[in-house]
């Protein structure tokens, strides 16, 4: 039986997410939370196999809930939601352990997809034996990345083509297992290649 926790501070948000869920093969219980305090306690009670946790909140938001949560109980698998690309935000919840991220207005199929890769994989990715070998180049994408800035931005800083960068991304994206800019950004923060 799998039960999925959505935490959400809005109730539209909740309820919609609540009907994409139920027609998730594989999906027999879904759980609503509106607030990070609220997931925290009914983790312990209700012991979900996953937690949709959306980034920002009122009081206490996603970040640190995520962070709290698996500082308590490390098992706990948690995938961010977002409205738009907040690569900082998901960045510091993956940093801290989450899965990765939704972005909340994700098709039916493609939530279906996220939630089933998500809990087939047995554990969290660690960091891989230390950090991962980035070329000085390599390193240099990863920190323009982490500050938000495109591929044409980090191209024009270090005298690049974008399509130059775009290759140095792909590099980086093999060597740390990353799916995306925002993947790669956690990595780099997780491994302690950027700050």
């Amino acid at each position: 039986m799998t039960t999925v926790c959505v935490c959400d501070d809005s109730p539209l948000a909740r309820e919609a997410m609540r009907r994409s869920l139920t027609a998730v093969p594989g999906v027999d219980r879904v759980v609503l939370a509106s607030t990070g305090e609220e997931v925290l306690a009914r983790w312990v009670i209700e012991r979900p196999d996953l937690v949709l946790m959306d980034v920002r909140m009122p009081g206490l938001g996603g970040v640190e809930t995520t962070r709290r949560l698996l500082a308590r109980h490390p098992e706990a698998v948690v995938v961010m939601m977002t409205v738009a690309e907040d690569v900082d935000g998901v960045a510091r919840a993956v940093a801290a352990g989450a899965r990765g991220y939704l972005v909340k207005d994700a098709t039916r199929e493609e939530l279906a997809a996220a939630v089933t890769q998500v809990l087939a994989r047995p554990s969290p990715p660690g960091a891989p034996n230390g950090s991962p070998s980035l070329t000085e180049r390599e390193m240099q994408v990863l920190t323009g990345m982490s500050r938000g800035r495109s591929n044409a931005e980090i191209g024009r800083e270090l005298y690049l083509s974008e399509d130059t960068i775009k290759t140095h991304a792909r590099r980086l994206f093999r060597k740390l297992g990353a799916a995306d800019r925002a993947h790669a950004v956690a990595m780099g923060f997780r491994c302690g290649l950027v700050r």
